[in-house]
């Protein structure tokens, strides 16, 4: 019995562990901006040139600015879109390659999907190779 009641006693514990994560990942989640907002976003393309996109938007993810404006192209996965062609420049398999995507020169934590954005928002697409 005694093993039992610590058994129980341990999952509960891990039961509210878990909805105490839970509840501060969803309150310290990175929210959008409603409206309208313009966000710059700067390409670096394998020949090293750089171009930069102003895009004034209603939307609420970075990948919708990016599909919005007809700035990048992809394949829809399971945790969102993997971007493949940006600027009319597709990372090549053979050659490594991939887009890297950035917001003021910091690694995101999320997909393009998934990345809320607000006004004056900096995001950086950048030919990388692996």
């Amino acid at each position: 019995m005694k093993g039992n009641k610590k058994t129980v006693m341990a999952v509960a514990a891990l039961a509210l562990a878990a909805a105490l994560m839970l509840g501060l990942w969803y309150f310290t989640r990175p929210q959008s901006q409603a409206g309208e907002k313009t966000i710059v976003v700067q390409v670096a393309h394998g020949d090293q040139s750089t171009k930069d996109f102003t895009c004034q938007t209603g939307a609420e993810t970075l990948g919708e600015v990016l599909l919005e404006e007809k700035l990048v192209q992809g394949v829809e996965g399971p945790t969102g879109l993997f971007v493949t062609v940006v600027d009319g420049e597709e990372a090549q398999d053979s050659l490594r390659q991939w887009w890297c995507v950035t917001k003021d020169g910091e690694m995101l934590d999320t997909g393009v999907s998934s990345t809320p954005i607000a006004d004056g928002d900096h995001f950086e697409l950048t030919m990388s190779t692996y």
